[in-house]
């Protein structure tokens, strides 16, 4: 069986170090190529874009994949939407493997947001100094926001404009509840903004936010493809995989 994975993830990592230790499996890692020293899964690996979704069904057909798995990142919306489209034009079977979203406990002060434009919106009204998390393609959706100083925090560089006021700080996660009680308290931070990604590696400011009193706006996932199944963690993905 050939499958291919688009990856750029933990999970999608993880996923291809247990397919390539199968023999009867041969997986192809996708990554995008925007991250400059990105974190390499087992097995073959493909950097770039395939030149949207019909790019990506011809693509399929050429290579004899017999399945896909799109395990980007939760907010990788138009990566998925083309993974479907191309999956469903030349009949190969998808799924979307998404790790689950963080969920609010005692004590935790959270703010919805429907995408980052609104979250632009509505941080003035929570504070003053903002650990910026979304990545760095969506610091420019608070570049006209005014009275706010940042801390934008991403892998790469973040995209321009950037916002007015800002300072840029990049690292990798995954990070330690100590750390980031380190950095809020360190730059006086009195708000945090960030996507709901879930998983460990950056939940860590989630903890330390809550243990600081600090409200937290976070961005919504966008929907899933309609009628494209999907799983929550590696070993899910490999049943679905195995049955069929």
């Amino acid at each position: 069986m050939r499958v291919l994975v688009l990856g750029g993830t933990a999970e999608g990592r993880r996923l291809a170090d247990v397919l390539a230790a199968d023999p009867a499996v041969d997986v192809v890692s996708s990554l995008a190529g925007r991250t400059a020293e990105p974190r390499l899964p087992a097995g073959l690996v493909r950097t770039g874009g395939f030149g949207g979704p019909e790019g990506l069904a011809a693509w399929l057909l050429e290579q004899r994949v017999d399945a896909v798995i799109d395990a980007t990142h939760p907010f990788a919306r138009t990566v998925t939407a083309n993974a479907a489209v191309a999956a469903a034009a030349v009949h190969v079977p998808l799924l979307v493997l998404r790790r689950p979203g963080w969920v609010a406990g005692p004590g935790d002060a959270w703010h919805w947001a429907g995408s980052v434009a609104q979250a632009a919106r509505l941080v003035p009204s929570l504070g003053r100094r903002v650990l910026l998390t979304t990545g760095r393609g969506e610091a420019a959706a608070f570049a006209e926001v005014s009275g706010v100083w940042f801390l934008a925090r991403s892998v790469e560089p973040p995209d321009p404009p950037p916002p007015a006021h800002v300072r840029v700080l990049l690292a990798r996660g995954p990070f330690t509840v100590e750390g980031e009680r380190e950095l809020l308290a360190g730059h006086r931070i009195d708000a945090v903004v960030t996507k709901d990604s879930g998983g460990e590696a950056t939940a860590a400011k989630l903890t330390a936010a809550r243990e600081l009193g600090l409200p937290v706006l976070l961005v919504r996932r966008p929907p899933l493809p309609p009628g494209v199944p999907a799983a929550e963690d590696v070993a899910g993905a490999v049943r679905w995989l195995r049955g069929l």
